[in-house]
């Protein structure tokens, strides 16, 4: 009772650390708002759904010990020999109770909220005793609890769970059937959120609730974006309250490009929507599937002057569309759908993946050259919509369903509540492009485009139909999505997106070659869990796991590795077969121009991809060598572009199998020492050379000592010792919840063992400092340079002054300074030019400007500068007129002849007389595409003297030109 007892103790500290303890980085706001993830340490008891485990004084210290995620059991790779059918009468079809004592904090102002990102699928919450509420839509789709009322301020509370995964016929998958298993228990993230009253909703509760981010135009053009943001924000206290919402876009630097602020009084017991639009037009940043740029939507509420509640959010930049002839564009040019459907499901864990895998798998995807994803078939998890928007990866996501719908209201009302749902949790991920408005294999459904579309009007809704249910089209939806995986009746007068089919090269090259035909999302990537009576391996003892591309645990099937050398660009080249005695056929991939084999050293034989118009469309087709006269030794092959070698690859023909290797899968990612994250390992059969011996047999028995266990050695699910399959045993090694280091051994009769040690780390489990980063809001101002009749845009302040006479503006920005400009020497001339019209983005600021002429230079000077770093951004271009005789400038134009006095075309930048990167001018009239000159200048300020700037000809006696400047704080 003793050790129950310093359990419990460290539960609490682990979920009572709140924002006053929070350190948190640079510029981050210091809200009110707290999250803690409280995965770890939940006691589990399986069964019983009518017993009142949820009473305060019932004994719980019998019950195992769990983290989350978590699933109600284990699954063998044999679903446990169960003999369900596809409606899953009985499988995990059982109850789970959870109970796990927190600590909230004493403040009577807060909101305490549970946070749940998915469970299985009825959930019932009890907080010490008293009935919460529940959850009853879906099992894979978020939702939260307010326990603020239930909750003793300052004090440990008790929490009871009952997650109920029993066949429920309003619950949408159920009630099935379904070629998927769904799995049970709190299977995702739960968090313990504490906010001020005066707080952001969550995304989930209505239409507009939480944050909803939104690119109104993107032009990738002339690279602008416009930013719309819309925060509702709730005051649950008894008076009004006058509130600030200020949202900061930052880039990856950490630096503001953009910040909206707006203030409204919002009324006691009212929620109010913030919406606010601004533009990034300096150095735009496209997310795109080779590079996904990510800015941060930081999203911060004041009130009274005191930060109450902040949230973030990813921004990806990004345009799409669908074009009836050139199929999916993204950001204005075309792009071929190239990618697999996912289901969730892992060997032995079920749907219970911590977000580690999640990564990962997202990870494979990318390295194999993937670019969309679809989620099969129902909303997935947060943390792989966070991988797609960091990877580059566009998704394809839908509500939870499969063939059969149960014709009830309260179904129907689900499904269209699980769809709104997965909407609004996802909307802000620049990832998703598609929703799922259809019901897989039988097309269109009203309800759900409807909804779906009332949500999010700029995201594409999807159709789905096949053969064997009777072809469809697009339509209500935007796109006509089938599954194609033979002959298909299409009249061609719309685009086809295949949402699931075949998979490999002449696959690809069908979809590739033909615009109208959108892309291929293969089916599927991962063989998953099914209990569907016709598939192969249905009554395997072994192994009844189905399809893929990949097996449950990841591992490469044949043929897959051909897609690196189509979808990606650096040199790539993979034998498929091993080099053996009765190998006839060779299959090669490579994106080189030719390959060469080499035999011991001597060269066999060279050839180009193959010809076979099977593969019309493809960049890269397979390489295929007939092999004749084997000789058994080193394969060297050796790829070359344009005659020169330009990748290769070499294997050995497999001897007798003599030892085992493991292979960490941690690439990318830490092992958490969470007491659920799972790292995956891989024991290898190896000859003497280190050769891979893919047709070995056999098992492979796995020991492991320190904080971790070899997932599944206590639940006999035959996952250790496992079977060698392609000359691989895979194991899952659960983390414990110390950090430390590990030790893995494989062993297998006849074979000299492996042993592998590794580490893992502590897991942060306050979220707010987990995912905060630096926020650098400088302040800034712009200036225009210019004669009285400049054209000024809005944001920018006006300088204009009279020729050759020494100038002082007094500037607002940074507490108040003075800047000046001025000839170096008596003698120097500055002339002031009016607008120009000159065409660019900022035309109206470098169309017209101050020149100087002077040996010495002109100086730009600031006074009363703070102490502090600065950046100073100066244009520098010759303005040249492109107006008519219309224009009422010409006149001017023909008395001042300013622009046509003599320039520099280098400038040589000083600050404080020491000499820094030069400039050099440019000029013209057009300047839409062509960079206009600018110089970035760093200055220190002790705050006391002023900080002098000169510009000067770095060769000549000609004339500077200053258009405008920036004044930046910084780093």
């Amino acid at each position: 009772m003793l050790k129950m007892n310093l359990l419990l103790a460290l539960v609490v500290a682990v979920t009572c650390v709140f924002a006053k303890n929070k350190q948190l980085p640079d510029g981050y706001p210091d809200s009110n708002r707290s999250k803690q993830c409280i995965n770890t340490a939940w006691k589990f008891h399986l069964g019983d759904p009518e017993s009142n485990f949820y009473e305060n004084t019932f004994d719980d210290s019998q019950w195992e010990i769990v983290s989350v995620p978590h699933t109600l059991s284990p699954t063998s790779l044999t679903l446990d020999f169960c003999k369900d059918g596809k409606d899953q009468p009985t499988f995990q079809r059982n109850v789970g109770w959870y109970r796990k004592d927190i600590k909230v904090t004493s403040d009577a102002n807060k909101i305490v909220i549970l946070e749940f990102e998915g469970a299985h699928q009825v959930t019932d919450l009890w907080v010490s005793g008293k009935h919460v509420g529940q959850f009853a839509v879906t099992g894979y789709t978020p939702f939260h609890f307010d326990i603020s009322d239930f909750v003793k301020r300052g004090e440990v509370n008790q929490v009871t769970l009952l997650v109920d995964n029993r066949r429920n016929e309003n619950l949408p998958p159920d009630a099935g059937p379904f070629d998927y298993v769904k799995f049970s228990g709190l299977y995702r993230d739960v968090y313990l959120v504490e906010t001020d009253k005066v707080h952001i909703t969550y995304n989930w509760e209505s239409i507009r609730s939480g944050i909803t981010i939104t690119t109104p135009s993107v032009d990738p053009v002339n690279m602008n974006a416009t930013i719309n943001i819309i925060a509702e924000v709730r005051n649950e206290e008894k008076i009004a309250k006058t509130c600030k919402v200020i949202n900061r876009i930052v880039n990856d630097e950490g630096i503001v490009v953009l910040k909206l602020v707006s203030e409204q009084l919002i009324p006691a017991k009212s929620a109010m929507e913030f919406n606010q639009v601004g533009g990034i037009e300096d150095d735009l940043h496209l997310w795109d599937t080779d590079n996904p740029y990510l800015y941060r939507v930081n999203t911060e509420v004041l009130v009274d002057g005191k930060s109450v509640d902040c949230v973030e959010n990813k921004l990806g930049v990004r345009s799409f569309r669908l074009d009836n002839e050139l199929g999916f564009m993204l950001n204005g040019k075309p792009i071929d759908l190239i990618g697999f459907n996912r289901h969730q499901h892992y060997g032995y864990l079920g749907d219970a993946l911590p977000n580690s895998l999640h990564y990962k798998d997202m990870l494979q995807f990318k390295q194999l050259g993937f670019n969309v994803m679809r989620t099969a078939h129902y909303p997935h998890d947060d943390a792989i919509m966070e991988a797609c928007d960091e990877l580059g990866i566009l998704v394809y996501e839908e509500a939870p369903t499969w063939i059969t719908m149960n014709n009830t209201p309260l179904w129907f009302e689900n499904l269209e509540k699980s769809a709104r749902i997965m909407v609004r949790n996802h909307r802000n991920h620049p990832s998703i492009v598609i929703w799922g408005a259809g019901i897989n294999h039988r097309g269109y459904v009203p309800q759900v485009h409807y909804a779906i579309k009332q949500e999010d009007p700029n995201r594409l809704t999807a159709s789905q139909g096949a053969r064997w249910t009777g072809w469809q089209a697009s339509g209500l939806t935007d796109i006509n999505a089938n599954m194609l995986y033979g002959p298909f009746i299409w009249d061609r007068s719309e685009t086809m997106l295949a949402m699931e089919g075949h998979s490999g090269p002449a696959t690809v090259a069908v979809h590739k070659r033909d615009p109208k035909m959108t892309g291929i999302i293969s089916w599927t990537a991962h063989a998953y869990y099914t209990f569907h009576p016709t598939h192969a391996k249905y009554k395997s003892m072994k192994d009844r796991t189905r399809s893929g591309k990949m097996t449950i645990f990841r591992q490469p099937k044949t043929g897959l590795l051909w897609y690196p050398s189509e979808m990606r660009d650096e040199p790539y080249l993979h034998i498929e077969e091993d080099w053996k005695a009765g190998l006839k056929e060779l299959n090669l991939y490579s994106n080189a121009d030719e390959v060469e084999l080499f035999v011991n050293g001597k060269s066999y034989m060279k050839q180009k991809p193959s010809s076979d118009t099977t593969y019309l469309g493809l960049d890269h087709p397979p390489y295929l060598f007939k092999i004749k006269n084997f000789e058994a030794g080193e394969l060297k092959a050796v790829g070359y572009v344009d005659g020169k070698e330009y990748v290769s690859q070499t294997i050995r023909t497999p001897e007798k199998a003599r030892q085992l290797k493991i292979i960490l899968d941690n690439e990318g990612r830490q092992f958490e020492a969470d007491g659920s994250d799972i790292l995956v390992a891989y024991a290898r059969v190896l000859d003497k050379n280190g050769t891979w011996v893919k047709d070995s047999i056999g098992e492979v028995t796995f020991s492991i000592s320190g904080p971790a266990k070899i997932y599944g050695d206590d639940a006999n699910i035959n996952a250790n010792p496992m079977f060698i399959e392609t000359g691989e045993a895979p194991v899952l090694i659960q983390a414990g919840t110390t950090p430390g280091t590990i030790k893995l051994t494989a062993k297998s009769k006849g074979l000299k063992s492996a042993t592998v040690s590794f580490s893992t780390v502590a897991k942060e489990n306050d979220m707010v400092i987990a995912n905060a980063k630096p926020i650098y809001d400088f302040e800034k101002i712009r200036v225009d340079m210019g004669a009285p009749d400049q054209l000024i845009q809005f944001g920018w302040t006006p300088w204009s002054s009279e020729d050759n006479q020494p100038s002082t503006i007094k500037l607002d920005a940074f507490g108040g300074i003075d800047a000046s400009v001025k000839a170096n020497s008596s003698n120097g001339v500055l002339r002031w030019l009016g607008e120009m019209n000159v065409i660019g983005k900022y035309g109206f600021a470098y169309g017209e400007g101050v020149i100087g002429i002077d040996e010495k230079g002109i100086n730009l000077e600031f006074a009363k500068l703070p102490k502090g770093t600065y950046k100073l951004t100066t244009w520098h271009h010759a303005p040249r007129t492109n107006t008519d005789l219309m224009d009422t400038n010409v006149d001017k134009m023909k008395k001042l002849q300013i622009h046509k006095l003599p320039y520099a075309s280098e400038i040589a930048i000083l600050v404080d007389g020491q000499e820094v990167s030069p400039v050099k001018t440019t000029e013209g009239k057009e300047m839409q595409f062509a960079p206009v000159a600018t110089a970035e200048t760093i200055l220190i300020s002790d705050g006391v003297n002023p900080v002098k700037v000169t510009f000067k000809d770095a060769k000549t006696n000609k004339g500077i030109w200053l258009n405008a400047f920036e004044l930046s704080e910084w780093k």
